[in-house]
This record gives structure tokens, C-alpha cells and sequence, in this order.
């Protein structure tokens, strides 16, 4: 993609929901082994999204967040896109719900929306979506978000990894904190992972979505951005890979020779679960909290179905400026959360899942 301008991230913005349910929780009530469970999945627990949080409500925190970083007026959004595969509604945009809440519409600027499904790249789909338009001085701004409270059947082995978050990403040429420098992406016609229409639970093709599905297009996303830059791991400082649980990124990064403390500050599944749409997302921001100018960043998300896209990504002197504050960046804003129980976490799910209040 050649483009006419730079095009950086100007702000971004995280939510997590307070509520969380452990892995040994859950493997309690289905009478599982849950060291077996954790030490096999890597994932220790997971955020819950209350009966009234759905993927709309966190969209729309994030977003809110993501404009304050960036400190630009809303109403300069020429684009919003929202990625997620567990939207409130079947025939109702989330993307104009995020867009009135954050003060984006406006009788007096052009601002198109829509929402984007492609399992859980979504939402990168969307941050190339916005490079393009911005690039291309179609707008001035553009928004991505991926957001999901993600689905698992009862005592399915999604069951203890399906989370819920959201990031947003505001694009834009001026004031960047990060450049985009490349993006790549691959894709196939690998049937993985799907959830069939009115169905409440999404399945899965157990070992399959492992190497043909989530590695093959994971290393085929990275190894061609790599070699289209010309470029190789030890040109990057930070890995970030989309994380349905906290052993695949590790072996990723194994495969393709990357140092462990590459990838360990952006690996956020083992601690709120796998936030699908969020989650490539969300371990970007969580980098994006502590890498220093000039640092290069290299990101990989995986959507099933299936498909992966790879951005090379370089922090700015801009960075050091806008940061959050140490409060209110990744690793420390999660620590402010309540565990529940799993009749609780039961009863939270069924209400998102049947729309039953």
C-alpha cells in the first residue's frame, strides 16, 4: 500500500470490564482439573462483562478514551469503524451508536460508519480501512475500534478463555504518537471457527484451528511483511500476536525465533482472557504504554474463517507526550477488579446472550 501522507495511530483507548471469573472456578463447577486447564490454555482468568455491558457499551468506552489521548474535537472523525463478532444487534450498526456517544455526528462534517465481521480481525481490518482513506486524504481522522464480549459454550474449552474488552484507534497524519509504516495481510478460506445464524454459541474444529488455521496464517501475515520491508525480528523491539489463549503467541514466536521478553508485554490473554476483536488491539496498546520513541513494533492479528494482518509500527518522540498515565495503562487499570462466582458469571452471560433483562 503506497500512500499519498504518513499515517500514524494518534490515540487509542482501552476497556476491560471490573468483573473477572478464574480459570480454577470454572473448571470447579465442570468437575475439570484446572491446573490442567491454565497450564495447558495459559490463561488464568478472565474479564466478564456485566448483564449491561455488551460489545456496544465497550466500544464505546474506549473510543471515549481514544479521543481524549488524542485531545483532537470528534466531530473531525471523517470515518468510524467497529469490528466485532458479538455486536448487540443483527441489523443495527454499532459503529453510529459510537459515533453519536463520543459526539462524532455533525450536521456540518462527512462522516460514514459501518461495521466490520471477520472473526477476531475485525478490527485491524478496520485500522487498514482508515490508513487508506486517510492516506489517501479522503478524511482527516478515522477511528477503528475491536470489540467483542466474547462467547463460549458451557464447559467447552472456549468456555475458559472467551473474555471481554475493546480497544479504539484513532488514524491520522498529523501529531502521531506511532507510524504506521506497513501493513500485509493473508488470508484463505480455512473454516475453522463459526457460528451459524441464531445460534447462541459459536463452534469450533478443536486441533484444526491450531496449525492450519491460526499458525499458518499468523507466521504466513508475518513472514510476508517481513520480507516485504526487507526486514527481520531483530529489526523489531516488541511482538504483539493475536492471542486465543497464552500458549499460541509464545509458539509463534518460537517459530519464527523471537525473544520471549519481545512478546511478553503485550501478551494480555493470561489475564483477561482472549477479548477476540480486542485482542491484537489491546496487546498493542499495552506496548504502546511503554515503548520509547524510535522503537519498532511488529503486530499480528488472526481472525478465523480465516485471515491475519501484519503492521510494522515505529513509536514517535510524540509518544512520550501523550502516554497515559500510569493509572490508566494496560497492565495497571486491570488490576482494579472484582471477582464473581460462576452463578453470577452465569447468570451475566445469559443475559448478553439471550438479550433477556
Amino acid at each position: 500500500m503506497v500512500l499519498k501522507s504518513v499515517v500514524g495511530i494518534v490515540g487509542y483507548g482501552v476497556h476491560v470490564p471490573k468483573l473477572r471469573i478464574k480459570a480454577e472456578e470454572i473448571a470447579r463447577v465442570w468437575g475439570k482439573d484446572a491446573s490442567k486447564i491454565v497450564g495447558g490454555l495459559g490463561v488464568k482468568e478472565k474479564a466478564v462483562a456485566e448483564y449491561d455491558e455488551d460489545s456496544a457499551t465497550l466500544a464505546v468506552e474506549a473510543a471515549r478514551k481514544a479521543v481524549l489521548m488524542s485531545g483532537i474535537d470528534p466531530t473531525r472523525l471523517g470515518a468510524i469503524f467497529v469490528g466485532s463478532e458479538s455486536k448487540p444487534y443483527a441489523v443495527k450498526p454499532t459503529a453510529t451508536v459510537v459515533a453519536q456517544a463520543i459526539g462524532a455526528c455533525s450536521t456540518c462534517g462527512s462522516l460514514t460508519a459501518a461495521d466490520f465481521e471477520f472473526a477476531c480481525k475485525a478490527g485491524t481490518a478496520g485500522i487498514q480501512a482508515c490508513m487508506g482513506m486517510v492516506g489517501f486524504g479522503m478524511i482527516e481522522y478515522g477511528m477503528a475500534i475491536g470489540s467483542d464480549v466474547a462467547q463460549g459454550r458451557p464447559n467447552d474449552a472456549l468456555e475458559f478463555t472467551a473474555g471481554a474488552g475493546a480497544a479504539a484507534y484513532i488514524i491520522g497524519s498529523k501529531d502521531a504518537i506511532a507510524t504506521i509504516d506497513h501493513t500485509f495481510s493473508y488470508t484463505t478460506d480455512t473454516p475453522d471457527f463459526w457460528r451459524r445464524q441464531h445460534a447462541e454459541y459459536p463452534r469450533h474444529g478443536g486441533r484444526f484451528t491450531a496449525d492450519p488455521a491460526y499458525f499458518k496464517h499468523v507466521l504466513g501475515a508475518t513472514n510476508g511483511l517481513l520480507k516485504m520491508t526487507g526486514t527481520t525480528v531483530a529489526d523489531y523491539d516488541y511482538f504483539v500476536f493475536h492471542q486465543p489463549n497464552g500458549k499460541f503467541p509464545l509458539r509463534a514466536a518460537k517459530t519464527l525465533g523471537i525473544p520471549i521478553e519481545k512478546v511478553e508485554p503485550g501478551l494480555v490473554t493470561p489475564f483477561i482472557g482472549n477479548t477476540y476483536s480486542g485482542a491484537s488491539m489491546i496487546g498493542l496498546a499495552a506496548v504502546l504504554d511503554v515503548a520509547k520513541p524510535g522503537q519498532k513494533i511488529l503486530v499480528t492479528s488472526f481472525g478465523s474463517g480465516a485471515g491475519s494482518d501484519s503492521f510494522a509500527i515505529t513509536a514517535t518522540a510524540a509518544i512520550d507526550k501523550r502516554r497515559p498515565a500510569p493509572e490508566n495503562r494496560f497492565f495497571e487499570m486491570i488490576k482494579d477488579k472484582q471477582y464473581v462466582d460462576y452463578a453470577l458469571y452465569a447468570k451475566h452471560r445469559r443475559k448478553i446472550v439471550t438479550g433477556e433483562y
